[in-house]
Protein backbone atom coordinates (compact mmCIF):
# COMPACT_ATOMS: atom_id res chain seq x y z
CA UNK A 1 0.00 0.00 0.00
CA UNK A 2 1.23 3.47 -0.90
CA UNK A 3 2.10 5.88 1.87
CA UNK A 4 -0.40 8.70 2.18
CA UNK A 5 0.85 12.09 1.13
CA UNK A 6 0.67 14.60 3.99
CA UNK A 7 -1.97 17.06 2.80
CA UNK A 8 -1.45 19.39 5.79
CA UNK A 9 2.27 19.75 5.05
CA UNK A 10 1.50 20.58 1.42
CA UNK A 11 -1.09 23.18 2.44
CA UNK A 12 1.33 24.70 4.97
CA UNK A 13 3.89 25.00 2.17
CA UNK A 14 1.34 26.54 -0.24
CA UNK A 15 -0.51 28.69 2.26
CA UNK A 16 -4.08 29.52 3.17
CA UNK A 17 -5.56 32.75 1.80
CA UNK A 18 -8.81 34.34 2.94
CA UNK A 19 -11.11 36.87 1.24
CA UNK A 20 -9.38 36.79 -2.14
CA UNK A 21 -11.01 39.63 -4.09
CA UNK A 22 -12.63 39.36 -7.50
CA UNK A 23 -16.01 38.83 -9.11
CA UNK A 24 -14.97 36.29 -11.75
CA UNK A 25 -12.84 33.17 -11.72
CA UNK A 26 -10.24 35.03 -13.79
CA UNK A 27 -10.06 37.98 -11.37
CA UNK A 28 -9.85 35.73 -8.31
CA UNK A 29 -7.15 33.50 -9.85
CA UNK A 30 -5.12 36.59 -10.83
CA UNK A 31 -5.42 38.02 -7.32
CA UNK A 32 -4.50 34.83 -5.49
CA UNK A 33 -1.62 33.96 -7.85
CA UNK A 34 -0.04 37.39 -7.23
CA UNK A 35 0.15 36.59 -3.50
CA UNK A 36 1.73 33.14 -3.71
CA UNK A 37 5.22 32.12 -2.74
CA UNK A 38 6.02 29.93 -5.74
CA UNK A 39 9.02 27.76 -6.55
CA UNK A 40 11.83 29.38 -8.53
CA UNK A 41 11.12 29.59 -12.24
CA UNK A 42 7.34 29.94 -11.90
CA UNK A 43 5.58 33.28 -11.74
CA UNK A 44 2.11 34.02 -10.48
CA UNK A 45 1.22 35.19 -13.96
CA UNK A 46 2.30 31.88 -15.50
CA UNK A 47 0.35 29.91 -12.92
CA UNK A 48 -2.75 32.02 -13.44
CA UNK A 49 -2.56 31.50 -17.22
CA UNK A 50 -2.25 27.72 -16.78
CA UNK A 51 -5.11 27.56 -14.26
CA UNK A 52 -7.39 29.50 -16.60
CA UNK A 53 -6.42 27.28 -19.57
CA UNK A 54 -7.33 24.21 -17.51
CA UNK A 55 -10.61 25.79 -16.40
CA UNK A 56 -11.58 26.36 -20.07
CA UNK A 57 -11.18 22.63 -20.78
CA UNK A 58 -13.51 21.64 -17.96
CA UNK A 59 -14.56 23.17 -14.66
CA UNK A 60 -12.50 22.09 -11.66
CA UNK A 61 -15.49 22.60 -9.35
CA UNK A 62 -16.34 19.27 -7.71
CA UNK A 63 -19.48 20.24 -5.79
CA UNK A 64 -20.26 21.20 -2.20
CA UNK A 65 -18.77 24.66 -2.83
CA UNK A 66 -15.30 23.22 -3.53
CA UNK A 67 -13.00 23.45 -6.56
CA UNK A 68 -9.64 21.77 -7.22
CA UNK A 69 -7.91 24.00 -9.78
CA UNK A 70 -4.62 22.74 -11.15
CA UNK A 71 -2.40 23.47 -14.13
CA UNK A 72 -2.13 21.02 -17.01
CA UNK A 73 0.50 20.09 -17.88
CA UNK A 74 2.07 19.84 -14.43
CA UNK A 75 4.44 22.81 -14.06
CA UNK A 76 6.68 21.80 -11.17
CA UNK A 77 9.94 19.99 -11.82
CA UNK A 78 10.82 18.69 -8.35
CA UNK A 79 8.81 16.73 -5.78
CA UNK A 80 10.17 18.98 -3.01
CA UNK A 81 8.40 21.94 -4.65
CA UNK A 82 4.94 20.36 -4.48
CA UNK A 83 2.32 22.29 -2.56
CA UNK A 84 -1.38 22.94 -2.19
CA UNK A 85 -2.75 26.47 -1.97
CA UNK A 86 -6.06 26.69 -0.14
CA UNK A 87 -7.95 29.89 -0.73
CA UNK A 88 -11.36 31.33 -0.03
CA UNK A 89 -12.71 33.86 -2.54
CA UNK A 90 -14.32 36.93 -0.99
CA UNK A 91 -17.30 36.37 -3.31
CA UNK A 92 -18.55 32.89 -4.09
CA UNK A 93 -17.81 31.87 -7.68
CA UNK A 94 -20.02 30.33 -10.33
CA UNK A 95 -17.75 27.63 -11.72
CA UNK A 96 -20.46 25.40 -13.23
CA UNK A 97 -20.23 22.88 -10.42
CA UNK A 98 -22.03 19.57 -10.96
CA UNK A 99 -24.38 20.38 -8.05
CA UNK A 100 -24.74 23.99 -9.28
CA UNK A 101 -23.48 25.37 -5.94
CA UNK A 102 -21.26 28.42 -5.94
CA UNK A 103 -17.62 27.78 -5.02
CA UNK A 104 -16.39 29.10 -1.67
CA UNK A 105 -13.16 27.09 -1.21
CA UNK A 106 -10.43 26.23 -3.73
CA UNK A 107 -7.45 23.91 -3.41
CA UNK A 108 -4.82 24.74 -6.07
CA UNK A 109 -2.81 21.57 -6.62
CA UNK A 110 0.79 22.16 -7.64
CA UNK A 111 2.45 18.82 -8.31
CA UNK A 112 5.47 17.52 -10.17
CA UNK A 113 4.34 14.07 -11.28
CA UNK A 114 1.14 12.34 -12.32
CA UNK A 115 1.29 9.70 -9.60
CA UNK A 116 1.43 12.23 -6.73
CA UNK A 117 -1.11 14.44 -8.50
CA UNK A 118 -3.65 11.62 -8.71
CA UNK A 119 -2.99 10.54 -5.13
CA UNK A 120 -3.43 14.11 -3.82
CA UNK A 121 -6.63 14.55 -5.85
CA UNK A 122 -7.96 11.29 -4.46
CA UNK A 123 -7.08 12.18 -0.87
CA UNK A 124 -8.70 15.62 -1.10
CA UNK A 125 -11.77 14.07 -2.73
CA UNK A 126 -12.00 11.68 0.24
CA UNK A 127 -11.45 14.47 2.77
CA UNK A 128 -14.19 16.72 1.37
CA UNK A 129 -16.67 13.87 1.71
CA UNK A 130 -16.40 14.36 5.49
CA UNK A 131 -19.09 16.68 6.85
CA UNK A 132 -16.76 18.27 9.43
CA UNK A 133 -14.21 19.16 6.72
CA UNK A 134 -16.90 20.66 4.48
CA UNK A 135 -18.24 22.66 7.44
CA UNK A 136 -14.74 23.95 8.29
CA UNK A 137 -14.27 25.01 4.67
CA UNK A 138 -17.72 26.58 4.48
CA UNK A 139 -17.05 28.50 7.72
CA UNK A 140 -13.58 29.51 6.49
CA UNK A 141 -12.15 28.14 9.70
CA UNK A 142 -8.75 29.27 10.95
CA UNK A 143 -5.67 27.47 9.63
CA UNK A 144 -5.29 25.73 12.97
CA UNK A 145 -8.88 24.44 12.91
CA UNK A 146 -8.56 23.34 9.29
CA UNK A 147 -5.34 21.43 9.97
CA UNK A 148 -6.86 19.78 13.05
CA UNK A 149 -9.84 18.56 11.01
CA UNK A 150 -7.71 17.34 8.10
CA UNK A 151 -5.26 15.52 10.40
CA UNK A 152 -8.16 13.81 12.14
CA UNK A 153 -8.91 11.95 8.91
CA UNK A 154 -5.40 11.78 7.45
CA UNK A 155 -4.14 9.75 10.37
CA UNK A 156 -6.77 7.03 9.94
Amino acid sequence: MELKIDICSLIKKGGVYYDVPGDTVEEVYKNVCQQLDLPEGITGEQLCTELLKREKIMSTAVGNGIALPHPRPLILKENESQRIVLFFPKNRLDMSAPDERLVSACFILLTSNVNDHMQILSQIADLVQKVSIRCALEDQASEEELFTEIQRYQNN
